[in-house]
């Protein structure tokens, strides 16, 4: 079972319980026992509990279950802190993320973080919350106050990607985009598991893991994709479990269907010498 590894070096201070991946019942257990148990040694109630998840798991390609986190995190009087790293302009109708994936309000999130390096071409991030964390943030957070300013071409970038997002540069630029996208993760995922890969995700994820397993396949198809042209991003353990390495895609609705073909086409022709389909059901075959 994948325990959440990542997100919670940075919660100085904090007492850090981790739950299986999108397991509820753990979450949930988690939560009535802290709540029950209250701290170590002195068993005083916690002043905070929040539970912090991703938009779209960077390692998995799942998407968090967002309407059940949502009910726990009320019913148990929690916060919630979701970010959105990868779903942020890639999930939604209309690209607003994990929240209009759902269709979960947004005032129900109590800090929605995202990057500006993925799905706006740019670099940074952001943190939306209520008025009283921002002003918190700006004063304490030392990567505010000790980083310089956004310089313009970049804030510049970000204000259009946003506008190409929303449709307000172009009419209709936005949802074609979206459009394009879930085209391309489609397309890619099952032309890869039609042909005996394993595929982690689901099926409008664009962060598409390809299970490889083995430490040494995952070396040696990093350096033979290169020397054909591919750049993959490679993860092993302990990033992922010691038998889980695993090769990311990231799709782009940029890509166009050449391009992904071209490498469907070179994975296959590295698989004869790394034995990259792993699926019983292409062994069967």
């Amino acid at each position: 079972k994948q325990w959440y590894q990542r997100r919670v070096r940075g919660l100085s201070g904090a007492k850090i319980k981790v739950f299986r991946h999108n397991n509820m019942k753990h979450l949930e257990q988690i939560l009535r026992t802290s709540i029950v148990m209250g701290q170590p040694r002195t068993r005083r109630p916690w002043k905070k509990i929040m539970i912090v998840v991703e938009g779209i798991y960077s390692m998995e390609g799942t998407s968090c279950n967002l309407p059940k986190i949502v009910e726990l995190k009320n019913k148990y009087k929690a916060y919630l802190y979701v970010d959105e790293a990868h779903s942020i302009g890639a999930m939604g109708s209309t690209g607003r993320g994990i929240c209009e994936h759902y269709g979960v309000n947004p005032n129900d999130i109590d800090i929605l973080m995202g990057t500006f390096s993925k799905s706006f071409g740019a670099a940074g991030g952001y943190i939306a919350a209520d008025k009283d964390t921002i002003a918190y943030l700006k004063k304490e957070s030392h990567a505010h106050f000790y980083s310089s300013a956004m310089s313009p071409p970049v804030a510049r970038q970000v204000i259009a990607s946003t506008e190409a997002i929303m449709g307000t540069a172009d009419a209709g630029e936005g949802q074609r985009r979206i459009r394009q996208l879930k085209d391309n993760t489609r397309f890619f995922r099952t032309e890869l598991q039609k042909r005996g890969y394993i595929l982690f995700g689901e099926l409008d994820s664009p962060v598409v893991p390809l299970l490889i397993c083995s430490i040494a396949k995952l070396c040696a198809f990093a350096k033979l994709a290169l020397q054909y042209g591919l750049a993959p991003v490679v993860v092993g353990f302990p990033a992922t479990p010691i038998l889980g390495a695993r090769a990311r895609f990231c799709l782009s609705a940029s890509h166009t269907r050449e391009q992904l073909s071209w490498m469907i086409d070179l994975i296959e022709r590295l698989e004869p010498e790394l034995s990259l389909k792993l699926s019983s059901r292409h062994k069967a075959k």
